[in-house]
């Protein structure tokens, strides 16, 4: 029987694996070193204990190498000749190993072509700009395969189970957007945001879930979770290569393989087509880039797929295409839409403001829930909550109802370090409140579309929200006796400290 790990051992042990590069390479290169060599770390000792596995149960038969062979073919993945991780550690003193890598992993990504297809395609490493002349490249890559034939990493599923290496997958990019500061915002959101967001979009048994710019894929996973079953799908576009590539690899080590990871710009080219249609999801959820440049006005007048009838967002801010974006793909009466977005998207007029104004009169708009700065690496402003639901339209299920509930919780979280973070009291709290629709003084209240019409649709959270503390009633009698107590006090210590200097012979 094999001797189990912890998850803080796993954690601590690919953790230390980023030694080799940590100060020499930027975190947003280097983390696709670590998390591939991870990720062919634990599909060869999947590989190899599974042939382990199938070498005992047949060996009584002549047949053995036949049977094991088709049997490993079934399996998720297929690992080719001379391509595991083992083989590379034995040549790992090559003055090609760099080179030997790309073999290696080419190979994997041909032979499990319809799962890995494209998942290694931006990742080199035998890269002289990101990782040195040829002596130092080949010195770090045999530093980084020893780091990671440490026992410690030992990856056989009898020794790690797959929640414990998707766990330090995500502890890596989560510990790679730290260390990466602004430019995390590419292909990470804070686990306790994730869990928030999961847990308001409320996917169910059945569910299709998409996410149009999903990063590394930790939200969805969150997502995922918290369906209670494994009956799901997991959907997913991201417009960076090697972004996308680690939300393949993320989805992989989550025993997710079946979900459908794009790469593409969802704004100007949606992947996710039933036919040259827009695919249709039960929830969809995001945190898309805040206020993107550039992001493709100059066509969305003229979208193939009728995306921006409410009218088309600034040139300068995307944020109301990536909202709308997520709306038309969100089922027809019943599906949910959970955005993370900056506050401007609240308030903001223009074009933006004549959208919201449409969302809002189509009954679409479910929540505001304001949540505390400082939650990302990536900026230290506030952002909001935009919760959607199509089952208010008409049509749908809940097309009688006829108000917005508005959450203040910017003030309700823990600091940590440089960074804010929503404890599980907190976000326990904002779903139930959401879920209940629960009004709470100066936390929550609810505001019927005619109120919001009234202020222009604005939806400025203090706008409906009371957040002011009364100040205590002041007793201004009782503050002057105190006063006169005081003057009282203060001339009588003058009169003492006059007695002493004279004792002195000190002039006064």
């Amino acid at each position: 029987m094999n001797p189990t790990v912890t998850q803080q051992q796993i954690n601590n042990a690919a953790w230390a694996a980023c030694d080799t590069f940590r100060g020499v390479v930027d975190a947003t290169q280097y983390k696709d070193y670590i998390l591939v060599m991870l990720f062919l770390k634990y599909i060869s000792d999947i590989w190899i204990e599974d042939r382990e596995n199938l070498g005992r149960r047949f060996a009584e038969d002549p047949r053995k190498e036949e049977k094991v062979k088709r049997l490993l073919d079934r399996e998720r993945f297929v690992l080719p000749e001379d391509s595991s991780f083992y083989n590379l550690y034995e040549q790992r003193k090559a003055d090609n190993i760099g080179e030997l890598i790309n073999i290696a992993l080419a190979a994997i990504e041909e032979k499990n072509r319809a799962k890995l297809d494209g998942v290694f395609r931006n990742i080199d490493f035998n890269s002289e700009v990101n990782l040195g002349e040829t002596k130092e490249r080949n010195r770090r890559l045999a530093h980084l395969l020893e780091d990671f034939h440490r026992p410690a990493l030992d990856l056989r599923p009898s020794r790690v189970g797959d929640d414990i290496i998707g766990e330090t997958y995500i502890y890596l990019i989560s510990r790679f957007a730290s260390d990466a500061g602004k430019k995390a915002g590419e292909f990470y959101t804070p686990r306790s945001v994730s869990v928030l967001l999961a847990k308001l979009a409320a996917p169910k048994t059945g569910d299709t879930i998409f996410d149009p710019a999903c990063g590394s894929g930790s939200l969805l996973i969150e997502a995922a979770r918290e369906v209670g079953s494994n009956n799901y799908a997991l959907y997913g576009q991201e417009v960076n290569g090697a972004t996308s590539a680690l939300a393949r690899m993320n989805m992989f080590m989550h025993a997710n393989d079946s979900a459908t990871i794009a790469w593409g710009n969802t704004l100007t080219g949606p992947r996710l087509l039933d036919e040259n249609r827009l695919r249709q999801f039960d929830v969809v959820v995001g945190n898309p880039p805040f206020s993107l440049d550039k992001w493709g006005a100059e066509d969305a007048a003229s979208d193939e797929y009728k995306r921006f009838w409410r009218g088309v967002p600034p040139r300068s801010k995307g944020d109301y295409a990536f909202i709308t974006h997520m709306i038309e793909v969100a089922k027809r009466h019943t599906g949910r839409v959970a955005v993370i977005v900056p506050h401007g998207v609240l308030f903001r007029g223009g074009a933006e403001g004549r959208i919201r104004k449409a969302l809002i009169e189509e009954n679409l708009l479910d929540a505001v829930i304001g949540l505390p700065a400082n939650l990302f690496t990536t900026t230290g402003i506030p952002v909001a909550i935009l919760l959607f639901d199509r089952s208010r339209e008409a049509g749908g299920a809940n097309s009688d109802r006829d108000d917005v509930l508005f959450i203040d919780a910017s003030r309700e979280f823990s600091p940590v370090k440089s960074q804010n973070l929503l404890e599980s009291t907190h976000i326990d709290k904002i779903v139930q409140t959401y879920r209940g629709r629960v009004e709470i003084e100066r936390y929550s209240q609810l505001a019927e579309i005619g109120k919001i019409a009234e202020n222009d649709y604005n939806l400025n959270i203090p706008r409906y929200v009371d957040t002011f503390e009364p100040e205590p009633e002041v007793d201004i009698a009782a503050v002057q006796r105190e006063i006169e107590k005081v003057e009282a006090e203060l001339v009588e210590v003058r009169a003492k400290i006059a007695g002493y200097l004279k004792e002195l012979g000190i002039d006064g």
